[in-house]
This record gives structure tokens, sequence and C-alpha cells, in this order.
């Protein structure tokens, strides 16, 4: 019975040392290192090889090393392979992490301080409690509710939008394509953090812009593809929208000479909200294998028809 390992072979290398510590009788390969193909029980991969099915004929789970399987496609994977997503908790603090530190940036005006700095002006910005501030949060897995438990200590107003109705203490929730107006009309600065399928590619467009108060400010940590990117520009010409912190993008990276590397009110990082830890996520890998052998429900199993 082996593993193998299909993604950034530093992290490789470091996931070997981990295992070969931690379950010393389980093979393990780091791609394009495979052993004996039929011995293959398990791929963790970022992608997986076009022939799957061919090149590894026992696999019984493909596991995502990533939160997120938009980079898969679904329709090309063994219908009865099970895909899990990584669910560890290095992903959790780290995209906890950089939304409340992008929402505490826009909150204290840190775009607009940052481009006073670079053209030599001292003008101070009246300072509103946090209290005053509505942020809200598309999506509702569990990188939303761990981001809410952390924002919710500073005061700031809390309300999350997700397709299906979910209650979470002390955040004001909302439902269904129905709801979303309502939602989007009391957030003064707005996250996605949304998995990308085919209903919300797209979704961060001029009609969802001109929903939200004027002024807003948006971060994105979802994905490039949730957001229009013409409709961002323009949004933040009229005034709109007065910033944006954007950690992904549509294609990554960017080519140069795009308008978001020189925007003076864009922020963008190249996607490292969150990173994969080698230590949690084998423990989570590890844990998930041993609920397979049980015949226990994986944590992060993805229903294919909902795309996450």
């Amino acid at each position: 019975m082996a593993l193998v390992y299909k993604a950034d072979p530093v992290r490789g290398a470091e996931w070997a040392r981990i295992l070969a510590r931690k379950r010393p009788g389980l093979a393990f390969h780091v791609w394009p290192e495979t052993g004996d193909p039929e011995a293959v029980r398990y791929l963790a991969a970022w992608l997986p090889p076009d022939d799957l099915a061919t090149r590894f004929p026992k696999l019984e789970v493909l596991f995502s090393v990533g939160a997120g399987v938009d980079q898969f496609d679904l329709s090309a994977l063994p219908p009865h392979l099970p895909l899990v997503r990584m669910v560890e908790p290095g992903i959790i603090g780290g995209m906890v992490e950089y939304v409340t530190m992008a929402i505490l940036a826009l909150h204290r005006d840190m775009p607009a301080y940052l481009g006073q700095q670079r053209t030599e002006r001292w003008q101070p910005i009246r300072v509103h409690p946090a209290s005053r501030r509505r942020v809200g949060i598309l999506g509702l897995g569990e990188l939303s509710r761990a981001v809410l438990a952390a924002l919710a200590p500073f005061g700031f107003r809390l309300s999350a939008w997700s397709r299906s109705a979910r209650d979470v203490p002390g955040v004001e929730t909302h439902a269904g394509v129905a709801a979303l107006p309502r939602f989007l009309a009391g957030c003064d600065i707005l996250v996605c953090l949304l998995p990308l399928t085919a209903e919300t590619r797209g979704i961060l467009d001029r009609e969802l812009f001109a929903q939200l108060p004027r002024g807003a400010c948006l971060v994105n940590t979802g994905r490039g593809g949730h957001l229009v990117q013409q409709d961002l520009l323009a949004a933040l010409e009229s005034g709109q929208l007065s910033a944006a912190i954007l950690d992904v993008a549509e294609p990554e990276p960017l080519p140069p000479g795009h308008p978001f590397w020189s925007h003076p009110r864009i922020w963008l990082t190249p996607h490292v909200a969150s990173m994969t830890q080698p230590e949690t996520a084998v423990e989570a890998v590890l844990d998930n294998i041993d609920r397979h052998a049980r015949g226990e429900p994986m944590l992060g199993l993805v229903d294919r028809a909902r795309g996450y």
C-alpha cells in the first residue's frame, strides 16, 4: 500500500520526513516517482495526472493538497473515486491571519495612508470605531466561520451569506439568492471566501458592486475566477468601491503591465493568504486514511454535484 505526493517537491520532501516518523509502514513517493503503480492506494495532489485511472488502477482516494478543488476537472475523474479537500489547521490559521489583517487595514484606511506617503502628504482621516463598521463574508464554510470567530472580539458588525441557511452566534446570516441584495447593502467591507463553482464564477461583478454601499471595500481570498476584473476597475474609478485587497487572480501570475499591478487602490498578494503546512497536512491525510480503512466518513469529502 502506497501514497504518492504530486505537488511542490520541496514540501514533498517534508512530507517524506514526517511520514517516515509517523507512519513508517506506509510506502511514500514524491512524483514523478511512484513505485509500483498497482500498490498506490492514495494520491495527494494539486493536479492529478491525465491518465489517472490507468496509471493507478487500484487508487482508492484522491486528496487535494489545497482547501479548494476547483483546479480539478471533476468530469475527468473516475466517478467512483472519492475526492477529499484539505482540511487542516495550517490552512485555517493562515486564512484567519490574512483576512483579519486585510479587514483591519481597510478599516483603518491603510491603503489611503500608503497613497499619501507616496505623495508626501500628511492628512489624518477620522477614525471610526469597529462597532460602526459592517463586515460581510460571502460563504459560510469552515474558513469563513473561523474568520468570523476571530473578528468578533474587535466589535465589528458581522454578517454572512451562504447558499443554504446556517446559524452562527453573533452573526447576521443570510441565505439564498433572494437574500443577497439585503446582505450586500449592509457590507462596508465585503470578503469573498466562496468556493469557485459554475454558479459562483464571476459573482464579483458590476451588478454585485452596485448593491454595496458607496465607498465599500473588497477582499478576495476565494479564487481569481470569482472576480470580473474590468468591473472592479470601473467600480474603483467611479468611487463605488474605495479599495480592494486581492490575494488571488486569473491567471496567476497576472501578466506584466496588468492594471492591478500599479493601481493605487489595489493591494495584490500572490495567493499566500493560507498555505498547507506539511506537519498538520500529513496528520489530516493520515486521519482520513484511517477513517477510510474503518469505513467511516472522511473529513472534507467533496460533493461532486455541488463542486465542493
